[in-house]
């Protein structure tokens, strides 16, 4: 009576300990064929925007900065043969590179989810003694993915459009520690640790969106992650209750209610949150919000142009746009391309006037154009009541008034490319080929897609690495040095 007594008042796991057990306990049988497709994707694409990122200012501005550090363990720096840094800053730049442009995933509840896990994994992978396979890999970023998506499942305020953080600087941070400290093979403890390490780095305003800056919050998540995996594999601790406390991650959500994971054992089948909800792939490089927009535009561009194919554009006399309220990508006249990336007006307008969204939308060529600078002008925003901010739940009219009064009108409830109406396998390899192109060869570009196909058979990861410096300006002689066989 006495032991069943006794076993009634053990204190129960914490939330943060399930969590710690969980990262350590999950493995390669765990993952399913559906989150592995899934999770494959999300990483090809990664590498697309990475690599197409690096040719961004910030990028180049980031890497001056990163190449003062020196270390005895280096990591590649993508797109730029022969260069290597120190894991962190390696982590830092690539994961800067990712969003640079805007073009990295989105998922649901909000954040971009791989730019703040896979540079910290492949950085880690490099400086690794022995270095782990591609089925490694893919469970450390499944872990890395999983932690945020349970994460910002503690708060119904995550599932709106952020007003006051960005999403990836904080529960970026805890997915970038969760996974690498699965590569680096923590203990429960350990794991835990890593997660309270992570915290005290966590967060980044909203008011740096639509500037230079929001691209090193992706690059900080990584790095500090990293960061603080290897912190706690040394020894360091952080409250062991960081996930249960309102002073601890709690503090990012008024509204934050933890939830223990279910525990993980080696047998058992495990429900993945990318199981449940896929992720939404960007066809350009702007703010997810900008796709409805695109759409909507270019479907009324289709009306007009079909009644009189002559017609000329500057007729139009009023553009209605009715989107959900969100003031940092309500702007009427941007200036900058990432101004521009955060614009329901100049996407729109530049939708109506090419007929299409496209990576050279935000050249200052096309920026600057009279037409386009005109017909921003005459953008008129409505905020109906049914239209919510959430990515989940959003839509976008466009209603166009021509000079003799008539009008036209469109509507987009769900892009192609969200997560509820995907990109097919075809056009998101088209994409990464284009993205890749503007730095690889077509044979590294090839060679990086045939990896990621069969990531779970590779037996380094590493090898990633090199194909991601196989630039195709260095001649033929130096690139043999960065091959995979090299």
């Amino acid at each position: 009576m006495i032991s069943v007594w006794f076993l009634f008042f053990l204190p129960l796991k914490s939330v943060s300990e399930s969590f710690g057990a969980a990262i350590s306990s999950w493995n390669a049988t765990h993952l399913t064929d559906g989150v592995i497709r899934r999770s494959k994707r999300m990483m090809l694409d990664t590498l697309g925007v990475g690599l197409l990122g690096t040719s961004s200012p910030v990028f180049s501005v980031v890497l001056q900065h990163s190449k003062m550090f020196q270390a005895k363990d280096n990591s590649s720096v993508w797109g730029r043969p022969g260069l290597f840094l120190p894991p962190y800053y390696a982590a830092f730049a690539n994961g800067v590179a990712v969003h640079s442009m805007d073009f990295d995933d989105t998922w649901h509840p909000a954040t971009h989810p791989s730019g703040a896990v896979l540079p910290a994994l492949l950085a880690l992978a490099e400086s690794l003694p022995s270095k782990p396979s591609g089925l490694d890999l893919l469970l450390a970023f499944n872990v890395g993915l999983e932690v945020q998506g349970r994460l910002l499942r503690f708060s119904k305020q995550a599932h709106n459009i952020p007003k006051r953080f960005h999403p990836p600087s904080v529960v970026g941070v805890m997915g970038s520690a969760a996974a690498t400290a699965k590569l680096l093979g923590l203990s429960p403890a350990q794991s835990m640790a890593a997660l309270a390490i992570a915290c005290s780095s966590a967060g980044a305003p909203m008011a740096n969106a639509a500037t230079e800056t929001k691209p090193l919050h992706l690059g900080n998540a990584a790095r500090r992650g990293l960061e603080a995996s290897q912190l706690a594999q040394l020894g360091i601790e952080g409250n062991k209750q960081i996930l249960d406390l309102e002073s601890g991650f709690g503090i990012f959500y008024q509204d934050y209610i933890p939830r223990h994971l279910a525990e993980v054992t080696p047998n058992a089948d495990y429900r993945w949150v990318l199981e449940d909800q896929d992720i939404a792939f960007k066809r350009f490089p702007a703010h997810l919000g900008m796709h409805w927009v695109a759409d909507a535009a270019v479907k009324v561009r289709t009306k007009i142009l079909s009644e009189d194919p002559n017609l000329d554009l500057s007729q139009i006399k009023r553009i209605t746009l009715r989107v959900p309220s969100s003031r940092y990508i309500d702007r009427p006249i941007p200036v900058t391309e990432h101004q521009a990336r955060h614009s329901f007006q100049f996407n729109c307008c530049s939708a109506l006037l090419d007929g299409e969204v496209t990576v050279e939308s935000f050249s200052t060529k096309l920026m600057g154009r009279k037409a386009l600078r005109e017909l921003l002008h005459k953008v008129h925003l409505e905020n109906p009541e049914d239209n919510q901010a959430s990515f989940d739940k959003m839509y976008c009219e466009v209603m166009v008034e021509m000079g003799r009064g008539e009008t036209h009108t469109s509507r987009c409830n769900t892009f192609y490319g969200h997560w509820r109406k995907p990109l097919s396998q075809e056009h998101l390899e088209r994409k990464f080929k284009s993205n890749a192109s503007t730095v690889l060869t077509s044979d590294a570009a090839d060679g990086i897609v045939q990896i990621i196909q069969n990531l779970e058979t590779i037996p380094d990861c590493s090898v990633l690495g090199s194909y991601m410096q196989f630039h195709k300006h260095v001649r033929q002689r130096e690139q043999s040095y960065y091959s995979a066989s090299a």
